[in-house]
């Protein structure tokens, strides 16, 4: 297939289907909505269509078939990674609704739903989703791609709680597929990323959650807190899911002022056990090392968006990860120095204790790959402009450090865009076969690029 079709063409031809907005490259929106959270390799469409409902979806996708052009899909744009060039992006972020039946313990969440909004909804009826620790992200995508969320070593991920998709497939379907209906591409979609159709929405199973122990401790970063942190998460019960990130502070207003200019290990925890024994399985970490500031409290799940509490202003990054099948302290301990205050450009190094319940397989198995890792790094490096030699070379020298460790990759925290090899990291072998199989079979032209593509089996 080409893509030799005009935008002009396009806007017509979607100009009586679309009740959302129709913007091209001279539209005055045009780069508002073609913009996410990520700044950098933004999209550069031929036409976007900003969603309202299914049909607007349909019409996007039939349009960009019948054009043979390849279509996206954006939400909160955080994890954008390969851009589309020409062609048709949809844009979800007005299709936001989330409904919840709290008598069977689930949610519908429409394509665009932040998590912030599902967590809202959910909690009024004392309930939680497997939600991230960024309320502002794509709760769609984010489930896609599998999820590790706050309360992961206790729930598992988030595709593994998924009870239904919808999704509008290149042949202009509007299929609802679910253990019983398409079970093969019900596999796919929880794990594998967005390559098979654009999601429209989906049915997620809650959790009886309302309120955790949880928030960060934030310490200097060095050896004593990096080392007490690994030996904690050794030990570990099921009912704690934490983290930790690494990074120089700027000496700014709006930065607190005991971290203000500091090289700070911040760790940000989630106690889903007894309220009153959380302060207890905190303890070992405070006696650690002199913690600088401390936000740990019992809380509304509500408000968990405050635990980790990360930027939610658009910039660039890029990021390499790695899943470790154990954590090397020397080899952390060596990151840290690589990425402290000498550094010219911003990076961050988030760490993400997994296990538990992660480790298991769902009811009804999915495509999430490398459940036996132990643990998640992240080297993020910050950009305004563009990526350059000396960031890609920071990130490869930390994938170097944990090599003898290395599972895979997880292309949830990957952002920026990854070569076909690269993809292929993220699943056990078969899995991605099978995978490939699934996308030949629903999108054999591979119009449908998702931020991380599955190719279709040749």
């Amino acid at each position: 297939m080409t893509t030799t079709s005009t935008p002009s063409a396009l806007v017509r031809a979607l100009s009586d289907r679309v009740s959302g907005p129709v913007t091209t490259p001279s539209s005055d929106h045009y780069d508002t909505e073609r913009t996410g959270l990520q700044l950098l390799g933004r999209h550069r469409p031929a036409v976007v269509v900003g969603a309202t409902r299914t049909e607007d979806v349909r019409a996007a996708v039939s349009a960009a078939a019948d054009h043979h052009l390849p279509v996206a899909v954006q939400a909160s744009g955080h994890g954008t990674g390969l851009a589309l060039d020409g062609g048709v992006l949809v844009t979800t972020g007005r299709l936001s609704g989330v409904r919840v039946n709290p008598a069977r313990r689930t949610a519908w969440v429409e394509a665009g739903a932040p998590w912030g909004e599902v967590v809202r909804a959910a909690a009024e009826h004392g309930l939680a989703p497997l939600s991230g620790s960024a309320p502002g992200v794509g709760a769609v995508p984010y489930t896609l791609g599998g999820g590790v969320g706050l309360m992961a070593r206790r729930y598992g991920f988030a595709a593994d709680h998924v009870r239904s998709l919808e999704l509008v497939t290149v042949d202009g379907r509007v299929r609802r597929v679910d253990a019983e209906h398409d079970p093969e591409l019900f596999w796919a979609l929880r794990g594998g990323g967005g390559s098979f159709g654009v999601v429209t929405g989906m049915e997620v199973g809650l959790v009886p959650v309302s309120r955790v122990h949880g928030g960060s401790l934030f310490f200097d970063a060095g050896p004593d807190i990096l080392d007490a942190w690994h030996e904690w998460t050794r030990n570990a019960p099921e009912d704690l899911t934490c983290g930790m990130t690494v990074l120089v502070l700027p000496d700014v207003p709006g930065v607190p002022e005991a971290l203000r200019g500091r090289h700070i290990a911040q760790v940000a925890a989630v106690w889903t056990g007894p309220l009153d024994q959380g302060p207890n399985v905190v303890a070992p970490l405070r006696e650690a090392a002199p913690v600088l500031m401390d936000t740990m409290r019992d809380l509304p799940y509500a408000e968990s968006g405050s635990i980790y509490a990360e930027p939610d202003h658009p910039h660039g990054y890029r990021s390499r990860t790695m899943l470790l099948s154990d954590l090397d302290p020397a080899s952390v301990a060596e990151l840290v120095d690589r990425t402290g205050p000498f550094l010219p450009f911003m990076s961050v190094v988030g760490l993400r204790h997994l296990g538990g319940a992660l480790a298991r397989e769902p009811e009804t198995a999915n495509a999430v790959g490398h459940r036996d890792a132990a643990y998640l790094i992240a080297v993020l490096t910050a950009a305004e402009d563009s990526d350059t030699p000396d960031r890609a070379a920071l990130r490869a020298g930390a994938a170097a450090l944990f090599a003898d460790h290395v599972l895979g990759r997880s292309l949830n925290f990957s952002f920026g865009p990854l070569a076909p090899e690269e993809v292929r990291e993220a699943f056990a072998p078969d899995d991605f076969a099978r995978l490939a199989r699934v996308k030949a079979a629903v999108d054999p032209g591979d119009l449908v690029r998702a931020n991380h593509p599955i190719p279709p089996l040749a």
